[in-house]
């Protein structure tokens, strides 16, 4: 059953466009997605929707009427607004009709991060969205065991984080937590700390990477803080061939995270 929901003043309307913050993800502990597409890889991967909303011409196609039917049967709620008023609660301007509201997954390092892990990431204040969502996307191609995000990095669920993932949000062991306590038990558990660094003489691709690796990239304009530096086992560079003084963020972390991989297959 499709509950109609018709004023803007709403609790439950008022409720979701709450989840477009911060503030209000954070305090619920909730988010919100947006797309078909992405609907669709978070029922494949069991995620913990909550309820979904709808606009007046979502239920016109056929293959959406079979996602409807689907949430039916999952006994997920389902609410239908106008145009307009669904129009608020997302932040895209040509959108598709249909939002979920999920509840986080929240994880720690000792539940988390197994003895058959071998390969972890650590990011250390990334701040751009696309970056973020890029980088978890890449690390799910790339067979990463767990990302940790430390403090001062966007927050993941993000809309535009969110869309950058293109669902790789859901498959991924992300780990939100301080940099002692990640630099503590990844030592502990026999990791190297092997991070991007500008200012050695030793190239990612001439280095050999061997047990388990824990990369740390670092902020898109000040690099990775000192004291990480300071406790990283291996410092390695990218070359730059041109006259550029870096490479973005994310396409660093894509270059290394497939280097690494060669040696933990």
């Amino acid at each position: 059953m499709i509950n109609i929901i018709k004023s803007k003043d709403n609790d439950k309307i008022k409720y979701t466009k709450s989840l477009l913050k911060t503030k209000g993800r954070n305090k619920e502990k909730k988010f919100i997605i947006e797309g078909y597409r992405i609907l669709t890889l978070a029922l494949e991967c069991d995620a913990k929707l909550e309820y979904v909303f709808i606009n007046e011409d979502f239920e016109k196609k056929q293959d959406h009427k079979v996602l409807l039917e689907e949430l039916e049967n999952k006994n997920i709620k389902i609410y239908k607004t106008s145009n307009k008023i669904f129009s608020e609660m997302v932040d895209t301007e040509n959108t598709q009709g249909v939002l979920a509201v999920l509840r986080y997954k929240e994880r720690d390092l000792v539940n988390n991060i197994n003895q058959d892990d071998k390969f972890v990431l650590i990011l250390d204040r990334i701040q751009d969205p696309g970056n973020m969502g890029t980088i978890i996307r890449t690390a799910d191609s790339a067979g990463v065991d767990a990302i940790i995000l430390l403090k001062g990095c966007v927050d993941i669920y993000n809309p535009k984080v969110i869309r950058s993932t293109m669902g790789s949000i859901f498959d991924m062991n992300i780990i939100q937590t301080t940099q002692d306590e990640a630099v503590d038990f990844l030592k502990a558990n026999n990791f190297d700390i092997v991070s991007s660094y500008l200012h050695t003489e030793s190239y990612y691709n001439e280095t050999i990477y061997d047990g388990k690796i824990a990369l740390v990239i670092g902020n898109e304009a000040n690099g990775i803080n000192d004291e990480l530096i300071s406790k990283s086992d291996k410092l390695v560079k990218i070359p730059i061939y041109g006259n550029a003084e870096s490479l973005n963020a994310a396409i660093s972390a894509a270059i290394l995270m497939y280097e690494i991989k060669k040696y933990l297959v």
